[in-house]
């Protein structure tokens, strides 16, 4: 019975403290109020770049890759025209068409203008007293049909002194009157002779019989002029 009080007891002294410990709600301890005050985080600012208006009359800078370029090597980048494109086949038709063409010329059935000359030729100026001018031409190869026209020119105005003038191994003279100030002869191949070009020789003539100038023409196509500039002092 004694035994029985006793444990009876320590049930309900172990219960009653249980509840008194556990009843209870529990309470966190407070930090320590140290009497700093911590600031918020906040975010640096991004710098940004500043808008800067394009300059449109400076030049852009122009950057160029290295290369191993070296001398000799053939550019990269190149405007010239090369044969790169070209039909192999036009080399040889041309050279095909030259040897035909010097074949025929050869053989009398064509004739051979690469000799001609095709620009008008100058002799200068001549500058002389006297009142008037013979020009005495004639062909100094051989008699293949040469005809020349000789005009003078004065104040822009044309005077034909000759017309179908045949040219052979004997002289022919064009008398040719000056006027004051400038006066300008020009004497023209009006065709080929049948042997070649136009050919002629020339000798220029004053009123007392000086000879102020001799010299020739070769191998003019039809329309080649000679052409002389006369100043009457």
């Amino acid at each position: 019975m004694k035994q029985i009080l006793v444990v009876m007891m320590m049930f309900f002294a172990v219960n009653s403290y249980s509840q008194t410990e556990f009843s209870s709600k529990f309470k966190g301890i407070p930090p320590l109020d140290t009497g700093i005050k911590t600031k918020k985080a906040v975010a640096a600012p991004v710098a940004q770049p500043d808008i800067v208006a394009p300059n449109i009359l400076k030049k852009p800078e122009t950057k160029f890759q290295s290369t191993n370029f070296k001398i000799g090597d053939p550019d990269p980048i190149s405007m010239t025209i090369t044969n790169d494109f070209i039909n192999p086949g036009d080399e040889v038709r041309d050279k095909m068409n030259k040897k035909i063409d010097k074949s025929l010329v050869n053989n009398g059935l064509k004739e051979d203008t690469s000799y001609l000359n095709l620009k008008d030729l100058d002799f200068g100026v001549i500058r002389t007293k006297s009142r008037s001018l013979v020009i005495r031409v004639r062909d100094y190869g051989a008699i293949d049909g040469d005809l020349i026209k000789a005009t003078l020119i004065h104040d822009y105005k044309g005077t034909v002194l000759a017309n179908n003038l045949f040219l052979d191994s004997n002289f022919k003279d064009i008398k040719m009157d000056l006027q004051e100030g400038l006066n300008y002869l020009e004497l023209e191949a009006l065709n080929r002779g049948s042997l070649g070009g136009n050919t002629g020789a020339f000798y220029i003539y004053d009123t007392d019989g000086n000879l102020l100038l001799s010299d020739l023409w070769n191998n003019f196509d039809k329309g080649v002029k000679s052409k002389f500039t006369f100043v009457k002092e």
